[in-house]
């Protein structure tokens, strides 16, 4: 790596090898709280950490922070720097730079005098006030657990800028309370101040800086955010100390905060904040936030902030953000990290948060991954990866024909997948409000036979390829096939039924994905009937609608607290992962490419309008169409990039 020196002596160091796409704002949108407030950027650094906020400047979620930092890798994650409150004072007069979000207020307003803002591989502010210009750069650290903050006089006459740290030491789910017991450390070397608790020292780095070690507490931030999801709202945060700068025409100065010793700061005033691009471009810049790699595992994270990587997310969104952007060696490892944990058949379907034990509630997760594997190979044929993931897929076989847990086992009369026991759920529509499983979908659903389908051939497919026996696996997926054909398609209806046995005859988008995949089951002229019909009442701009908007259940709004958003989840809901699937039907089942590149118009624009440069994890069913969920879902941004470059290929 090669080192540059500021004109304040600090240590640099270059992080960045590839540029991102770069999007800016305006200072029409900049200084329009209502706007500015509620579009968000994120910064992520391949461990599971992050830095997050608001346009505004304001932390209006509980998880925003310059660094929230990943201190159990990639799944615990801890908020460190909230922010830090910002005073520029140019002549005599004194100006907030900063926005803190209080119970009624926001003080200082400094998005009152911004000029602009820009995210790509760093976020950059620019303020206006008395005549003198001044830029906040923020950059988080590759796979450190660290952030530089920069500030510039951009003006032609000196500053002085006076900040304050705003710290905590939260896991980011929770809230942070006043309390006599924070910090247990407070420690004050010569140029780093250090706040240390609960084991984990945040190291604030700030060479050049006149300190005062004055601290003291902030009280009664609010998170707006929050609030909408029925959730505690209001953090308290700490002040270790106030930092003094005066900066010449031209001046930079650097603070790095870090849970590390010995992060350098990152040159962010001698870099471009990113690249100009296309929606390409944009998407594959997207794919680059979710990929982590720890000790323990490679693997993808679910969605930012509060997801972590989940084994169902993890394999639908590998084609995606792995595949589609040449990181074939990373696909490899994503999947031996994850058939290194499989039990009786299954891949975890999430490492949990705070425990050792995964989950393997799925019964997709599993099935999924061999889909993975197959467009992994796909891709780049490696005899010996080919070799690995044959025998992870005849153990997945094996225990589903004998039976593994939850139920999950293949019925020997029809070669057909069933599962559910009461009060789980096991694909993924698996929301649960208290004790009630929302869609349970017990039975035979039809894309888990869509995809044991495409398992069974994609296990024939290697084993040919290798030279080994393959009629097993034939055999085996002739007869789920036919099944298929024979109990899925309901005529009156004009669409393949959700689950058999028991019938489930609602309007579902889970029939595309047994149309879509590579060795799909469905096809012909029923699937194109059923195509149409999912056009007109499950298609929308955004994504697809969970269910059908004339049924007895369908939820137009996602919306209100946490258990009735949950309520809401795949009863109506929007999802826009299932143009994926969309997009592949239409493609191999009418070959018609304009139709399915029409269906990705309005998701690619959308990628500045909630998460910046990312796709939403949901919106409403009904319009307008409000995003919610998380404002960057892997498999949203994964399964987009697929589509758009299959309806975008050129024809064979």
């Amino acid at each position: 790596m090669g080192f540059l020196a500021d004109n304040n002596g600090v240590s640099v160091v270059d992080y960045f090898a590839v540029a991102t796409v770069v999007q800016r704002l305006g200072k029409d949108v900049c200084q329009n709280y209502a706007r500015s407030s509620r579009l968000e950027w994120i910064l992520t650094n391949g461990i599971g950490g992050f830095a997050m906020g608001s346009v505004a400047g304001t932390n209006t979620r509980r998880y925003h922070g310059h660094l929230v930092a990943a201190t159990q890798a990639p799944e615990i994650r801890t908020v460190l720097l909230a922010g830090l409150e910002a005073y520029v004072v140019v002549g005599s007069e004194s100006f907030g730079l900063s926005s803190n979000q209080y119970v009624g207020t926001v003080h200082p307003e400094g998005y009152r005098r911004m000029e602009s803002f820009a995210v790509g591989d760093m976020v950059e502010w620019v303020w206006e006030v008395g005549g003198a210009l001044v830029a906040k750069r923020l950059g988080m650290h590759d796979r450190v657990n660290a952030v530089t903050v920069g500030y510039k006089n951009l003006s032609d006459e000196a500053i002085t800028l006076s900040l304050r740290p705003l710290v905590s030491h939260k896991f980011y789910h929770q809230n942070f309370r006043v309390t006599d017991f924070y910090p247990e450390f407070l420690f004050f070397p010569e140029d780093r101040t250090t706040v240390a608790h609960d084991g984990i020292s945040l190291h604030l780095d700030h060479p050049g800086a006149d300190r005062t070690p004055t601290t003291g507490w902030y009280y009664r931030f609010e998170h707006p955010r929050e609030t909408e999801r029925g959730l505690d709202a209001i953090d308290d945060l700490f002040c270790p100390c106030e930092l003094k700068y005066f900066l010449a025409p031209g001046e930079s100065v650097y603070l790095v905060a870090s849970s590390d010793e010995g992060a350098d700061a990152i040159p962010l005033f001698e870099k471009e904040v990113g690249v100009e691009g296309g929606v390409e471009d944009a998407l594959v810049s997207a794919a680059k936030k979710f990929v982590v790699t720890t000790p323990e595992r490679t693997s993808i994270i679910a969605g930012y902030p509060w997801f972590t990587d989940w084994g169902r997310d993890t394999m639908i969104s590998l084609p995606g953000i792995c595949l589609e952007t040449g990181q074939i060696d990373v696909a490899q490892k994503i999947l031996r990290s994850y058939a290194s944990q499989m039990r009786e058949g299954l891949i975890p379907n999430r490492f949990v948060d705070r425990g050792v034990t995964p989950d393997y509630n799925t019964v997709d997760a599993s099935l999924w991954f061999g889909n993975a594997a197959y467009l992994t190979l796909k891709k780049d044929w490696d005899e010996d990866f080919a070799r690995e993931a044959l025998g992870w897929l005849a153990e997945i076989i094996e225990w589903h024909r004998k039976g593994t847990r939850y139920g999950i086992h293949v019925d020997p009369s029809d070669g057909l997948v069933s599962q559910g026991e009461p009060g789980v759920q096991l694909t993924w529509m698996d929301a649960k409000v208290g004790d009630w499983v929302v869609t349970p979908r017990h039975g035979k659903p039809v894309e888990i036979n869509g995809l044991w389908v495409n398992l069974l051939r994609i296990a024939e497919w290697i084993a040919q390829k290798l030279g080994a026996k393959a009629d097993a696996y034939a055999e085996l997926a002739d007869q789920a096939e036919v099944s298929m054909r024979e109990k899925f398609w309901h005529p009156r209806m004009g669409h393949y039924l959700d689950t058999v046995e028991p019938a489930d005859a609602s309007l579902r988008p889970n029939q595309l994905i047994a149309m879509a995949l590579p060795f799909a089951p469905l096809g012909g002229d029923e699937a194109g009937i059923a195509l149409d019909k999912i056009e007109r009442e499950l298609l929308t701009p955004l994504g697809l609608r969970t269910l059908g908007p004339s049924e007895a259940s369908y939820v137009g709004r996602f919306e209100g607290p946490l258990d009735k958003r949950d309520a809401s989840y795949h009863q109506g809901t929007v999802w826009p992962w299932l143009l994926g699937p969309y997009v592949s039907a239409v493609l191999r089942v009418t070959g018609d490419k304009k139709r399915a590149q029409s269906a990705l118009t309005h998701v690619v624009a959308s990628m500045g309008s909630y998460g910046l440069l990312g796709i939403a994890e949901v919106y409403d069913g009904d319009a307008p169409q409000f995003p919610g969920g998380c404002p960057w879902q892997a498999w949203s941004v994964g399964e987009v990039l697929r589509a758009w470059r299959e309806c975008h290929a050129p024809s064979e």
